[in-house]
């Protein structure tokens, strides 16, 4: 099975710089006031979702792991 991740948006923080949308087309969306929301908040893991998080200009997307709750990223210090 493949693994998992929760993906979130923290719509506080987002700028609307729309890199991860660029970065993970199919995971991600603009709304119209462009706050970036997951295409879909659970989601098989992916190179471009996590890039996409690691790029995000003001850290707001977070990846936790499915059903363990660990998280992906940011990683625990």
């Amino acid at each position: 099975m493949a693994e998992r991740w929760r993906v979130a948006v923290d719509r506080g923080v987002c700028i609307g710089s729309g890199l991860c949308a660029g970065t993970a087309p199919d995971r991600f969306r603009l709304d119209a006031a462009r706050q970036s929301h997951p295409v879909d908040p659970e989601t098989e893991a992916a190179d471009a979702l996590l890039a996409a998080a690691e790029n995000c200009p003001v850290e707001a997307i977070t990846l936790t792991a499915t059903p363990t709750g660990t998280p992906v990223f940011p990683p625990e210090e």
